[in-house]
């Protein structure tokens, strides 16, 4: 058997002879494949934005709730401090010593 080559073949002989064929895609095939390779990756781009951006409004949302919660802890830090400081002053020697004053006269129009 010859590989690749055909033999002059002889009066009752069964020999077989094998070609090499050479398999390749053409002009329009590989512009399809193309294609096809492009959209796929264009939608794999497009999956990794969709995430980016579903993190970020995931993360623009915690964001928002720490500011809130930062102004909240703010103006209880306020309300303390003013709460604190009129316990303060009311038991303080120097509000102690003070002698409460009536009104002696109105002012009349």
């Amino acid at each position: 058997m010859a590989l690749g080559r055909q033999r002059s073949l002889g009066r009752n002989q069964n020999v077989v002879s094998f070609r090499r064929s050479r398999v390749s895609l053409g002009p329009i095939s590989n512009s399809i494949t193309l294609v096809v390779l492009a959209c796929l990756l264009g939608l794999l781009y497009l999956t990794q934005v969709t995430k980016t951006n579903a993190y970020g409004y995931t993360i623009n949302g915690l964001q928002q709730q720490q500011t809130q919660l930062q102004s909240q802890y703010n103006n209880l830090e306020v309300t303390s401090a003013q709460l604190q400081s009129t316990v303060r002053t009311q038991n303080s020697s120097v509000a102690k010593s003070m002698v409460a004053v009536a009104p002696s006269a109105s002012i009349q129009n």
